[in-house]
């Protein structure tokens, strides 16, 4: 194991009634002047926008709204949610729903006390060390950006879907009320499954060594979604999975799983190009590209692939063939991903062989600078996955 520094001090509110709180947490946080950053008309029609103003009102605390966030949030909003709070004098950020609206939210934040471009930050990966104070009330168990100092942006100019990070855009509470979560539909709740477990199988497949906490904690997440996902794909308001889900989604994103080892995050970096081009859901895009990447890593430590296989999707151990437990496993966990509703491949997603060499320079990657912390991937091996997608 690596040495690692652990500091996670978001407050979390979680259960029926949290939302409730909005106003007081706020308060306590010590804003004012809040922007409440939204995405389209769900929030709105639940109700629950009208509960989150009204707790803010009962703690006189004056706000402002700008909505309009999409899936794979776009720079331009951003923009104009830092000019706007500019204007205003906003001093803090609420988010009202996924994912997507908290990076927005984050960057937003980010950009309002920088002089320079908010782009900076994620062109240049350099961390954000300042930032107003930002707060999220979670409606899609997914991202787990209610719980991480991540934000993933795509810049309208040339749709770059770049990631920034740093520990002033950690959210200082975060609102988890898993009725909130129950209007989604089936498929938009697989995507956000199968982001959860994108996040745990960036950590959980390293180079390091003896790492068998990180491991086990990462194995018992994978267990958990395996368990519960049937059943509120079967039952959508099942409220008891989609409690378990949505707390799945922070613990697997906020690092918790991945201290003292490695990380990997080339399926990531990989999906990105999908939802940047052709504007896919990125659980879906991640549900192509995970089973295609294992295959093409296997090898590079199959008895961790073995062990994942085993571990996770209880397949029998070869020892004296170990290669076919691990490609077992990742059999096991295409099926899984295709039985809760998620494509497997290319043309499911609307993505084109074609536009491969596209994605590749897009991304940026070479052989003097490569993608992955599992395994070093050049353009050649970035093209090979993406041939094992189709």
């Amino acid at each position: 194991m690596e040495n690692f520094t652990f500091y996670a001090p978001t407050y979390f509110a979680f259960g029926k009634g949290s939302e409730e709180n909005v106003g007081a947490l706020v308060e306590r946080f010590g804003g004012k002047k809040v922007l409440i950053h939204y995405g389209g008309g769900s929030a709105i029609r639940s109700g629950l926008m009208d509960k989150v103003i009204a707790s803010l009102k009962s703690r006189n605390i004056s706000y402002i709204e700008l909505g309009g966030v999409k899936p794979n949030p776009r720079s331009g909003l951003v923009y104009q949610g830092i000019d706007l709070c500019r204007k205003e004098n906003v001093d803090f950020i609420l988010a009202v729903g996924g994912g997507s609206v908290i990076d927005s939210a984050k960057a937003i934040a980010a950009g309002v006390v920088y002089e320079g471009d908010f782009w900076d930050y994620y062109k240049t990966g350099k961390p954000v060390d300042k930032a107003l104070p930002v707060g999220t009330v979670l409606t899609i168990a997914a991202a787990g950006s209610e719980g991480s100092p991540d934000s993933v942006i795509t810049h309208e100019d040339g749709m770059y879907k770049l990631g920034a990070s740093g520990e002033a855009l950690r959210p200082k509470f975060s609102v988890l009320n898993p009725e909130y979560t129950c209007s989604l539909p089936a498929y938009q709740t697989a995507c956000g499954i199968t982001d959860i477990m994108a996040h745990v199988c960036e950590r959980y497949f390293t180079n390091t060594k003896n790492v068998e906490i990180t491991d086990r904690l990462c194995e018992g997440i994978l267990k958990a979604m395996i368990e519960e996902s049937p059943k509120v794909i079967k039952n959508l308001h099942d409220y008891e999975a989609r409690a378990n889900i949505m707390w799945a989604g922070m613990v697997a994103h906020n690092n918790i799983c991945g201290v003292g080892r490695g990380q990997d995050w080339s399926s990531h970096c990989l999906e990105h190009e999908l939802s940047a081009l052709y504007d896919v859901a990125h659980g879906a895009g991640l549900a192509v590209m995970m089973p295609a990447w294992m295959k093409y890593v296997m090898k590079h430590d199959i008895n961790r692939f073995a062990q994942f296989a085993v571990r996770v999707w209880d397949c029998d151990m070869n020892f004296a063939n170990p290669e076919i437990t691990a490609e077992e496993g990742i059999n096991r966990f295409r099926a899984f991903l295709q039985s809760i509703g998620m494509p497997t491949n290319f043309k499911e997603l609307g993505a084109k062989e074609e536009d491969i060499p596209k994605m590749v320079r897009h991304m940026g990657v070479t052989n003097e600078n490569p993608i992955g912390g599992f395994m070093k991937l050049g353009p050649e091996d970035v093209k090979a996955i993406y041939r094992l997608a189709l």
